[in-house]
């Protein structure tokens, strides 16, 4: 289980951010307040590119994972989980 990490790509850095992952609220909350500071989103499911540490907001990357304390992430990981998956068909 992962909270958030940190790669290296081979032409850019990604920081990959699960608690937004599968959480709608949590993913337009951070769209909103990342696209106020002007800066230029570059964005998956759950991971930021960029090619530079000054292209990312620094400061709304903290308050999106201290948005999300660990206790609420690891039971929010628990209950995806333990939910039935669809069968695939053979």
């Amino acid at each position: 289980m992962i909270y958030a990490q940190l790669a290296s790509q081979k032409s850019y850095m990604s920081l990959y951010l699960m608690s937004i992952y599968g959480d709608q609220t949590a993913e337009r909350w951070f769209v909103d307040q990342y696209m106020a500071t002007g800066r230029k989103l570059d964005m998956g499911k759950s991971c930021v590119r960029f090619k530079k540490l000054v292209d990312l907001s620094l400061d709304v990357i903290g308050k999106v994972i201290a948005r999300t304390p660990v206790a609420e992430f690891i039971e929010l990981y628990e209950a995806s989980r333990s939910r039935p998956r669809a069968r695939r068909a053979s």
